[in-house]
């Protein structure tokens, strides 16, 4: 139920929610960062490459939050 207030999200700010689906298509395949090589500070590729997308899904949720929560 919607107050007059409120009113439904625009076209254009429907986009950014394609963001969200960076860090679900970059961790889909593992088969392309299943390695052990390069390492960073001596952590395997397979490892700093899942964390590092944990940082950026972290980085694009708050963006998304802070663009949409007037919607």
């Amino acid at each position: 139920m919607m107050n007059d207030t409120q009113k439904p999200p625009t076209k254009a700010k429907r986009w950014w929610y394609v963001l969200i689906l960076a860090p679900v298509i970059g961790s889909l395949f593992p088969g392309l960062y299943g390695s052990l090589k390069p390492e960073l500070w001596g952590i395997p590729y397979f490892y700093w490459y899942q964390m590092l997308w944990i940082i950026i899904a972290a980085i694009i949720t708050a963006f998304l939050y802070n663009i949409l929560k007037d919607d």
